[in-house]
């Protein structure tokens, strides 16, 4: 249990002393390094926090503790910290510390680097991969896995061969978690040595290369059940690394496919025995790959296991396809509820319509729902039948999912069977009835909702007159019109909203008009929604008016309404809304301002986006972000560094939502902060001409941390422009991006990439580009 630490009174004077050294700048940085070994943990980190601010103020004296005031542990990690912290040019400063003559200097500045992530830094750490000193060459390890070690392969292969324990070990982990295919080979290497086998495995896995999935199964063929287990948790962590980083790609399910061993379908099911939840589901994913009866016999097994591994063991039946439709079928029929919740999702083929008919009745309501919804998918007219009486199932799940499955059959049965369960005694029935006739629109359902209009039971009236809403007969108009002046008030709230769906009756706005004067709150708030839905121009002076509403959910729904009436009175109206008193209302009124999109909003918004209140600034933003313009792009940049969390996400995911070049750019170099890197990415990988120009372009001068991520989000991408995007970037000016192309292209398992890559390994201008490319090709 954590406790939140309460500062002593000499503790908060130290503190203040901090703040006040800070504000001096320069001449407080004397004082501030005298503070660095202070014995309260919550002081030292308020003085690394002031010298990190100072930055480039405080670097040559923190500089100066770290290579000549070494006797303080506490001092030590508090100047490492500030410099990593620093807003200045903090890199410079352990570039130099890199050159002192004490190793424990020299694996500070590592550190140091490494932690401020700056591809400037890659050479200096590559060079001190060869230092004297273990211990420096194990932070520059260290230090390279953090900034990528991509730039740094080929002294990282040096590295894992080097026959240095110290030095193997972390090497082999960044070496696994670089991405480039120049890893496989000296990992692959390391299996052989019971030392380095397992730890090699793992890396292995982390690349997410085709080419290590050949020595990862060969694993499969020892007689230990433990390489067998590791073995599967490589390839699957391969196989997820892979589809993250290209997409769904066939070439991947082949590679595995061609190198499983005959017999490691046996193999695997035998190690399920000692193997832990995580290996369990490793082996079940492999066994998807490999089919036959020992592979069907283990995954059924595996359905009895955690609900992780039973996950895993029914996605791997799926991936099987029809060779696993009669096990499938059979266990449908035969096994418990936790076993057919988990394998009704997978029943996609009319085969599997007993089965599925036979899961209506199971005593678990998930089940029954699942079993709806498989029915619904399989499209088998002859299902209707079987559906309507589970519109009497007690679980609102399973009423639900009947209805969703009902309505996606939409067979010649179903008006009938609809129109009886209308007469049933049973609320619920009729009431699940009446939606579905209002769904489908069937015009003799006239009646059957003139009938229930007036029905003792609220949820019924309601329901039968949006249906009556939805048909086209006169006589439907008429009741809800007649309704709207019932005594009851939530019948007329009910009309005035339903009356928001109907089109073309100059009375319908009449009776709306009316309704916004209603003594009732709600009547008025539906009755100002729905002017609003059928964008009655002549209700804007009306609806101005009720922002003064003396209900707040009525002054909400005008400011709504107003939104959809795009004339000088409704955007003056929004406009004076967000000086309003309400801050509801204030916030409706910028949402509106950015559904009319009009010219003269924007400043208004702009404003709103640096508001001091989250909830303003939040709903600001994703109106900015229907305008176009520079400004827009800009301030939606703004909103991703601001303080709030949620504000910051909605930002980004606006960006990710425009397809033209300028927010594409933008996603590039969000795509190089960790903070963005997952969504940046995943949204450059949606096709557009803007993300195509945006990508390469930034290929072009691409670093090997930056130029994976672009070639990654052609991959994903797909299509014949992303493609020749590939065989573009073979031809751009960065090595990087030529890497990057490369081993994208062979993970896709182009036909037509071979001919490229085998000119690129003849005659590119860079080696590292024709090491990777050679590699490529003899996988």
């Amino acid at each position: 249990m954590s406790s939140i630490h309460v500062l002593s009174e000499a503790e908060r004077e130290r503190v203040e002393r901090v703040d006040a050294l800070m504000l001096l700048g320069t001449d407080g940085v004397e004082g501030l390094v005298g503070m660095l070994d202070d014995p309260s943990w919550t002081v030292r980190r308020a003085v690394t926090s002031a010298l990190g601010a100072l930055g480039d103020a405080a670097a040559p004296a923190l500089r100066e503790v770290l290579e000549t005031r070494r006797d303080d542990e506490a001092r030590v990690a508090a100047a490492v910290d500030a410099l990593v912290a620093s807003t200045g040019q903090a890199e410079a400063a352990a570039e130099q510390m890199a050159e002192h003559r004490d190793p424990a200097v020299v694996a500070d500045a590592a550190q140091i680097l490494g932690r401020r992530r700056h591809p400037r830094s890659v050479a200096t750490l590559v060079r001190l991969l060869d230092h004297a000193d273990d211990n420096v060459a194990v932070a520059a390890i260290e230090a390279l896995g953090r900034v990528g070690g991509r730039a740094a392969v080929e002294s990282l292969v040096a590295a894992v061969r080097s026959g240095n324990f110290f030095r193997v070990f972390p090497a082999i982990d960044v070496l696994g978690r670089s991405g480039d295919p120049r890893a496989v080979e000296p990992l692959a290497e390391l299996l052989a040595d019971p030392q380095y086998a397992l730890e090699a495995a793992r890396a292995l896995g982390r690349t997410g290369e085709r080419q290590a999935v050949a020595p990862l199964a060969r694993l499969l063929g020892r007689h230990s059940d433990a390489f067998v287990r590791v073995a599967a948790l490589a390839l699957a962590e391969l196989i997820q690394v892979h589809s993250e980083r290209y997409g769904a790609a066939a070439s991947i399910d082949e590679a595995i496919q061609r190198s499983l061993p005959p017999a490691g379908a046996g193999r695997l099911g035998r190690a399920v025995g000692e193997a832990n939840p995580a290996e369990q589901q490793a082996i079940a994913r492999l066994l998807g790959f490999t089919g036959g009866p020992p592979a069907l016999s283990a995954l059924t097994r595996l359905l009895d296991g955690p609900p992780s591994v039973a996950a895993e063991a029914a996605a791997a039946l799926r991936h099987l396809g029809r060779a696993a439709d009669l096990e499938l079928y059979r266990t449908l029929a035969e096994g418990g509820s936790a076993k057919r919740a988990l394998l009704l999702p997978l029943v996609t083929r009319a085969s599997g319509l007993q089965a599925v008919l036979a899961c209506l009745d199971d005593p678990d309501a998930a089940v029954r729902a699942a079993a709806c919804d498989a029915l619904g998918r399989l499209g088998q007219a002859t299902a209707v039948d079987a559906l309507f009486p589970r519109l009497a199932d007690p679980h609102p799940r399973v009423v639900q999912a009947a209805m969703a499955a009902i309505q996606a059959l939409g067979t010649t049965r179903t008006e009938a069977l609809a129109l009886e369960a209308a007469r049933s005694e049973s609320v619920q029935v009729r009431r699940a009835a009446l939606r579905i006739l209002a769904y489908f629109g069937y015009p003799a359902a006239l009646d059957v909702f003139l009938q229930h209009a007036h029905d003792p039971d609220p949820r019924l009236r309601e329901t039968a007159l949006q249906g009556l809403a939805l048909l086209e007969d006169p006589r439907a108009l008429e009741a809800l019109l007649a309704t709207a002046r019932d005594p009851d008030a939530k019948t007329r709230a009910t009309a005035m909203r339903a009356l928001g769906q109907t089109s073309g009756d100059l009375r319908v706005a009449a009776y709306l008009l009316t309704g916004t004067d209603d003594p009732d709150p709600w009547v008025r708030y539906y009755a100002a929604q729905s002017l609003g839905r059928i964008r009655y121009d002549g209700a804007t002076r009306k609806l101005a008016a009720l922002i003064d509403d003396p209900a707040g959910q009525v002054r909400g729904a005008a400011v709504e309404a107003l939104a959809f009436l795009d004339n000088d009175l409704a955007r003056a109206t929004l406009i004076r809304a967000t000086r309003a008193p309400d801050e509801d209302v204030r916030r409706a009124a910028l949402i509106g301002l950015g559904l009319l999109r009009h010219p003269e909003a924007l400043p208004i918004l702009l404003e709103a986006a640096a508001s001091t209140d989250m909830a303003t600034r939040l709903v600001a933003v994703s109106s900015v972000a229907a305008f176009e313009g520079p400004q827009v792009l800009a301030a939606l940049l703004q909103a991703t560094r601001d303080r709030d969390h949620s504000v910051r996400v909605a930002a980004a995911q606006l960006i990710a939502a425009r397809d033209d070049v300028a927010a594409s750019r933008a996603l590039v170099e969000l795509a190089r902060q960790d903070a963005w890197r997952s969504l940046a990415t995943a949204a450059l990988a949606r096709p557009s001409t803007g993300r195509l120009t945006a990508i390469l372009d930034a290929l072009a001068t691409a670093d090997d941390e930056l130029a994976p991520l672009l070639t990654s989000a052609l991959a994903r991408m797909r299509g014949p422009e992303a493609t020749a995007a590939l065989f573009q970037a073979l031809t751009l000016p960065a090595p990087a991006a030529r890497k990057a192309a490369a081993t994208t292209l062979a993970a896709l398992g182009l036909r037509e990439a071979h001919a490229a890559l085998q000119r690129a390994a003849a005659g590119d201008p860079d080696p590292e580009v024709r090491r990777v490319c050679a590699l490529l090709l003899a996988g």
